[in-house]
């Protein structure tokens, strides 16, 4: 039987233990990363949903208040909007600025948040509600695909008579 003498043997179990070391810690970090892009779609799904909830909610007031549907075009919640139809009636035209002031109130929820009603085409009213998805600063809202430009956007289309 040979013997090897301990000598020849030294630090090898410090160096495995060193490459283990490395191989966990970039596990640790491929894991990590996991997690944090695991957050960031989370809360970006987050505001798609809350910016649908919205969108929605301005279509269904844009319904129940059909007899001037055509005045809800134009609104933009840059601008500033004051009307108070729970203290006292309102006319249907009245409405429409009440339903602007809730609904600039909703979007403002969102990350530099803001709706538009326009209609690009005869017969259709589109209802866009935007926000800065990806945290750049971008306040444009031509709903385009870059990011650092244009704020992320759901739109819904109605038809109107």
């Amino acid at each position: 039987m040979l013997r090897i003498p301990l000598v020849n043997q030294r630090g090898l179990s410090l160096l495995e233990a060193m490459i283990a070391l490395v191989i966990i810690s970039v596990g640790l970090l491929g894991i990590a990363a996991l997690q944090i892009n695991a957050l960031k779609q989370n809360n970006s799904a987050y505001w798609h949903s809350k910016a649908v909830w919205i969108a929605h909610d301005m279509a269904e007031r844009m319904r129940a208040n059909s007899s001037v549907t055509n005045d809800y075009i134009g609104i933009d919640t840059a601008t500033p909007y004051a009307q108070d139809c729970q203290a006292a009636p309102c006319t249907p035209a009245q409405m429409v600025i009440a339903d602007a002031a809730d609904w600039k109130a909703m979007v403002e929820t969102l990350p530099s948040g803001r709706g538009i009603i326009r209609n690009p085409v005869a017969n259709e009213t589109e209802i866009a509600v935007m926000w800065d998805d990806e945290g750049t600063g971008a306040t444009g809202t031509n709903c385009g695909n870059d990011p650092d430009i244009d704020l992320t956007c759901y739109t819904i289309t109605l038809s109107t008579p």
